[in-house]
């Protein structure tokens, strides 16, 4: 019986659990998972065909860490306008936020050269990956992407009936555009890019992906994450939304989650062509689970560029930091254009993450390509010393 056999409300129920036990997601849920990987013995929290992660040691207390450096969060958090938004928005609690949402979608809208029928809201970009591959892959299909590659979408995309085509990134790190053309047939529903990728941190060329996205959205879709590029050097410069201003079958996800500091309050939008959005919102609306207050302070933040400005300088002098003591140290690492690096490490993950726990600093441990990695996000320098100095302990 595959998943359209099933009645609807049965099918849903099926992809939640689904979604929850495979999802690669942060905070509580991805805490549970430490909790019943440990309870089983399991070396990997989550494994794939060619991707897992080390299940770490049991999960602190957050407030107690020296360094948080687990999920790729902003560590300035939201901006003082964006604060003062929500806080003031919440006095408006008892009415429904239809219309604050829809003044956003007009803003960003202008925002990205966009009309308003290209856009669906959504709390956190990965609510919105999650939701296209609910819709998609309902009656099976296969989903191409990176190996290694962020996992939420292809997770729900196996879990509703579909399969997943793993294209191995190339020996600089970015997408094999040529292989991942290539591995499309006739079962293929959607090409999904992470740019820059996750867990790598590497940008794909511009002028080629552009190339890559027009011709190959003729054929099938094309989905775009670029939560992390307002991060990279060349920002929105970067960003394929032209493409869904010109009409191709193109999806782009944006998240207020890294740059604008709200990965807590639960805010991000998706573009694409207007009847690709219809066929979504057919099944699960966007906007829904989005609270006012919320949708105040994203907008505020909008228009606070001095702020993610300033965040954007601070998180390059500790990407600099950190990529220049792992020059010192002699690590091979692969080169950020975000706020999180990714390099190797010659020991045993789960051994790795009890020691550097055991030491106050949270970060996160893979094995992909026969090799394990220490992948660490950016906090602020005070963080990032404290991740240096466990470094210098463990990995001597």
């Amino acid at each position: 019986m595959n998943s359209s056999d099933l009645p609807r409300r049965d099918w849903l129920k099926k992809i939640t659990f689904s979604m929850g036990a495979l999802a690669l997601a942060p905070t509580a849920l991805w805490a549970n998972a430490v909790e019943n990987a440990q309870a089983n013995n399991q070396k990997f929290i989550y494994k794939n065909p060619v991707f897992d992660e080390f299940t770490p040691p049991k999960f602190p207390d957050l407030s107690t860490v020296n360094a948080r450096l687990v999920w790729n969060e902003n560590p300035y958090g939201p901006s003082k306008l964006a604060a003062k938004a929500f806080q003031d928005a919440v006095w408006d609690g008892n009415h429904y936020s239809w219309s604050s949402l829809n003044n956003l979608v007009n803003k960003i809208a202008t925002y990205e050269g966009v009309s308003t029928d290209q856009i669906m809201m959504g709390p956190g970009s990965s609510d919105l990956l999650e939701k296209t591959a609910l819709v998609l892959f309902q009656n099976g299909g296969n989903v191409v992407s990176a190996d290694p590659s962020y996992m939420s979408l292809v997770s729900v995309a196996k879990a509703a009936g579909g399969s997943w085509k793993p294209i191995k990134l190339t020996a600089d790190y970015q997408h094999d555009l040529a292989a991942m053309e290539a591995a499309i047939d006739e079962d293929t529903k959607l090409v999904y890019i992470t740019n820059p990728n996750n867990p790598t941190a590497t940008l794909t060329d511009t002028v080629k992906l552009k190339d890559f996205c027009s011709r190959v959205s003729e054929k099938v879709p094309v989905f775009v994450d670029e939560a992390y590029l307002e991060l990279a050097p060349e920002g929105l410069d970067a960003s394929m939304s032209s493409l869904v201003a010109a009409g191709k079958n193109v999806f782009v996800t944006r998240t207020f989650s890294k740059i604008h500091g709200m990965a807590g309050l639960r805010m991000g939008y998706m573009l694409g062509k207007k009847d690709s959005l219809a066929a979504i919102n057919e099944i699960t609306r966007g906007g829904m689970g989005i609270a006012g207050p919320t949708i105040a302070a994203a907008s505020a933040s909008m228009d606070d560029t001095e702020y993610l400005n300033m965040c954007k300088t601070k998180i390059k002098e500790a990407r600099d930091y950190t990529t220049a003591y792992l020059d010192k140290r002699g690590f091979e690492y692969m080169p950020s254009s975000t706020n999180f690096i990714i390099f190797p490490i010659e020991m045993d993950g789960d051994a790795f993450l009890e020691q550097i726990y055991e030491r106050k600093v949270v970060v996160r441990a893979f094995k992909f390509w026969n090799q394990n990695w220490c992948r660490v996000s950016m906090g602020t320098m005070e963080e990032m010393e404290y991740f240096t100095n466990a470094i210098d302990e463990i990995l001597v």
